[in-house]
């Protein structure tokens, strides 16, 4: 009962930020949105490890350092360069429950992606000579497409769909911010962020199937 309370806690804030909260007073707009992510961390501290206590603690250390993130993105370098660290601390989760291998076609995927993303975005800032943005950029979309990729390999389905949406998010965020406007962009970049950290919260109760032969099961 407590852990549905909180995730309607969790659906509740997130919405009264997203399309109740005005813009100013800045200070007051960030604390809303803090909100829904120190309840996802609740969510993810009260959540059964199946898959391993040390998979729970790096997620939570993720789910903190994107709040923190949250909290300074409005000093975009200072955003990027955190949630790029909350990226790393997934992708080290992640591979602590690798358990399968990335179909090519998914590799290819991810990579043309990431090559098209890299062009139109990147490529937008060294037009204008903002080089190391453009770096800064690259960078970026190399780590959170190999956060993909690892959780991917994971095999739970929480993980992976947590990631595509962090994915798409972010992508929103940057085609808006660096190439052309989109409309609705923060219902957009903040329904499907809030739903990226909310899964890969709730990865931590995956289940990790395995499999053993014990010599007196074979048939002979």
């Amino acid at each position: 009962m407590a852990r549905i309370l909180l995730m309607a806690a969790i659906a509740v804030m997130g919405i009264i930020y997203i399309f109740f909260i005005p813009a100013d007073p800045v200070v007051f707009k960030i604390v809303m949105k803090l909100i829904p992510m120190a309840l996802i961390i609740a969510l993810a501290a009260t959540t059964l490890p199946l898959v391993s206590k040390k998979y729970k603690r790096i997620i939570i250390a993720g789910l903190f350092i994107c709040m923190i993130a949250d909290g300074v993105i409005y000093w975009f370098m200072a955003g990027l360069v955190t949630f790029f660290i909350g990226h790393l601390f997934y992708i080290y989760a992640f591979k602590q429950a690798i358990r399968k291998k990335i179909p090519i076609w998914v590799a290819a995927l991810l990579l043309l992606y990431g090559a098209a993303m890299a062009i139109v975005i990147a490529g937008s800032q060294f037009k204008i000579g903002h080089v190391l943005l453009g770096v800064a950029i690259i960078a970026y979309i190399i780590v959170i497409l190999t956060m993909g990729w690892m959780a991917i390999r994971t095999g739970f389905p929480l993980a992976i769909a947590g990631a595509v949406l962090f994915i798409f998010s972010d992508s929103v965020l940057a085609i808006d911010r660096f190439v052309i406007d989109i409309p609705y962009r923060d219902a957009f970049v903040m329904v499907t962020y809030y739903a990226a950290q909310f899964l890969i919260a709730l990865s931590i109760g995956s289940r990790v199937v395995t499999y053993s032969v014990k010599r007196s099961n074979l048939i002979r």
